[in-house]
């Protein structure tokens, strides 16, 4: 069995960031996990009590990074990977109805935040020469109506993923898409994006939904934490679909 690892994890209490915490735990490694709510977060604690920390606050408020950080090296010493899950899909409005506010709050929530987290491992992750893995979406090079807000914050994740690769040779970066994953951003877009989504995308996901072939978290999430693991470094800066041919050993 490889060498457990320290593991940072965000928006890990619910859909592809529990199923990436889970993996992980299963295979011996230790997490510092991160979420709004700490339900989730203590059931995993007291179900791994050597191999859990975490830290129930807003990712972006400006202190949460380097907490997440100092409890990983107070605890395990080192970190050996980042895995940047969270993410938020509303405001689900087309640009011409859009709030500018909104969409300053999404970006804070699905890129700054990020951000402000990778920066604040990198010199962790020099150290290990670690790996930094983004949850990415599909909607980041493909455009779907009123998803506007989604669909750039993730395509500028994928970009900062890229320079990442080029600025720091000695970290491993890589974009994930994990794919129409059954979660509650799912559930979400079902239920309130009919109003602003265009009927065919709108109509397209719920048929996935109603005919049960949404992707199980278990299923791109264990190909995230895979990589967390041991992603190699010419992968570092690209952008995958979770099923790719090109991940097969991560499947």
């Amino acid at each position: 069995m490889p060498e457990p690892q320290a593991i940072i994890i965000t928006g890990a209490s619910r859909g592809i960031g529990h199923a990436i915490a889970t993996h992980l735990l299963k295979a011996g490694h230790k997490v510092v996990l991160a979420a709004r709510s700490a339900e989730k977060l203590e059931e995993l604690k007291q179900q791994y009590p050597s191999q859990v920390q975490y830290l129930a606050a807003d990712i972006t408020l400006p202190d949460t990074p380097y907490k997440l950080k100092e409890l990983a090296l107070l605890h395990f010493h080192q970190i050996n990977a980042v895995i940047i899950n969270h993410g938020a899909l509303s405001p689900m409005t087309r640009i011409a109805n859009s709030s500018i506010d909104d969409w300053k709050a999404l970006f804070d929530a699905n890129f700054f935040s990020a951000l402000a987290l990778a920066k604040e491992t990198i010199p962790s992750l020099r150290q290990t020469r670690g790996r930094l893995i983004f949850t990415s979406s599909g909607a980041a090079t493909g455009a779907y109506t009123a998803w506007g807000a989604y669909g750039t914050s993730k395509a500028a994740l994928n970009h900062l993923s890229k320079h990442i690769a080029v600025e720091e040779p000695d970290i491993t970066s890589v974009a994930i898409s994990p794919g129409r994953v059954d979660t509650d951003m799912q559930k979400e877009l079902r239920e309130k994006g009919k109003a602003e989504m265009a009927p065919k995308d709108h109509e397209a996901f719920s048929k996935e939904f109603e005919a049960g072939t949404l992707v199980r978290p278990e299923q791109s999430g264990g190909v995230i934490a895979n990589l967390a693991v041991s992603a190699k470094p010419d992968l570092s800066g690209k952008y995958f679909k979770w099923n790719a041919p090109e991940l097969a050993e991560y499947q």
